[in-house]
């Protein structure tokens, strides 16, 4: 028997998905440039081309739609970084390339303005600073714990706590680099910086942690 053929999407429900998406990049463009106080659901409107009236069908208040904006920030790190091949037991390489993406990503501009802004915002919103980290650091500590569980079954990898080793490692690979650029100082990131970097908490971390059979 032939499966069944999944309904197409209708095309109200395309609309909606369009006109959410056009509000959501209007509302990244104005959160980026203002942060999240100055930014008014007005000039989001405006930058997103709708009216206020249909920016509020969609979304409720401003704190609702900056939380979608860095929720999705979030979600696009994990599934462009930490997508690791639990098959793949050339651990080096897999770590060279996870890190080397991870401050890439973390270090552009257009992810370090949102996390100013939580940093700032979570005190009187702690929810958003709970889901920001949840859906970011955690998800991605968690995804490379995995695939180091899955060497240590493996017999490649001796570790006691992969959890802390995988937190360990993301963040001697931000070692220099990243702390400045949260502060807004330093000097502009280059490649070479990246790769003389995560070359060393790679070396580190196989010292540490490779099982000498």
């Amino acid at each position: 028997m032939d499966a069944p053929i999944a309904p197409a999407p209708s095309p109200r429900n395309e609309q909606d998905n369009a006109k959410r998406r056009q509000i959501l990049d209007g509302a990244r463009e104005v959160f980026l440039a203002q942060g999240f106080d100055a930014a008014s659901m007005n000039e989001i409107a405006r930058k997103a081309g709708v009216s206020k009236g249909t920016l509020y069908v969609y979304f409720t208040s401003k704190e609702q739609l900056f939380q979608t904006v860095t929720h999705e920030a979030c979600m696009e790190h994990a599934k462009h970084v930490f997508c690791l091949d639990l098959d793949d037991h050339d651990i080096e390489a897999v770590l060279t390339r996870l890190g080397r993406g991870f401050v890439t990503f973390l270090c552009r501009q257009d992810f370090l303005s949102p996390l100013r802004t939580v940093i700032s915002i979570a005190d009187r919103m702690p929810e958003l600073g709970r889901e920001f980290y949840e859906a970011g650091p955690s998800l991605g500590i968690t995804m490379l714990q995995r695939y180091l569980e899955r060497e240590v079954s493996a017999g490649n990898l001796m570790i006691e706590d992969c959890e802390v080793a995988a937190a360990q490692f993301l963040d001697s690979c931000l070692a220099t680099i990243f702390r400045p650029l949260l502060f807004n100082t330093g000097t502009p990131l280059t490649e070479a910086r990246i790769n003389h970097v995560v070359g060393i908490a790679v070396r580190v971390f196989l010292a540490a942690y490779r099982n000498r059979k």
